[in-house]
C-alpha cells in the first residue's frame, strides 16, 4: 500500500512498516512481523522505557554484469515502533527470525496477589 512506504533521502532504499499480528495469549504477547529478506544480522529489536522499536534492512544490489529489466521484488527497510503495557514483563522479551517472520515474545508479569494484612488484638 503506498500508504506503508516512505521514501527517504533520494538514493537511499524504501522504507516499509512491516505487516503485523498481535496476539494475545494467557502466557503473554506475541507480535508476528514479515520482514522478508532480512537477516539476523541486518534486524535490530531495541526497548527504551516502554517503547519496543524494531528495524531491519533487506538490500539486494544487482550483481556486476546483470542488468535490470523489471524490479517487484527490491530492497527496503523496515521499521515499528510499539507503546508497551505496564503488564509486559520487559526483562523477559525474547526474539526469534524463521523464514522472513520475526516473532517477539513479550510475557505477562506476574500478577501480584492481595494481601491480607493481619491484626492484632492489642
Amino acid at each position: 500500500m503506498a500508504t506503508d512506504i516512505e521514501k527517504k533521502e533520494t538514493g537511499s532504499l524504501p522504507r516499509y512498516r512491516p505487516a503485523t499480528d498481535i496476539l494475545e495469549r494467557e502466557d503473554g504477547f506475541h507480535l508476528f512481523l514479515d520482514m522478508p529478506g532480512v537477516a539476523k544480522e541486518d534486524l535490530v529489536i531495541d526497548l527504551k522505557e516502554n517503547e519496543l522499536v524494531v528495524g531491519g534492512k533487506a538490500d539486494h544490489p544487482p550483481v556486476e554484469g546483470e542488468r535490470m529489466i523489471e524490479v517487484e521484488f527490491g530492497g527496503g527497510e523496515y521499521y515499528r515502533a510499539f507503546t508497551l503495557s505496564d503488564a509486559v514483563d520487559q526483562e523477559k522479551i525474547k526474539a526469534s527470525l524463521v523464514n522472513g517472520v520475526l516473532e517477539i515474545f513479550m510475557p505477562k508479569k506476574e500478577r501480584v496477589l492481595p494481601k491480607r494484612i493481619e491484626i492484632k488484638a492489642g
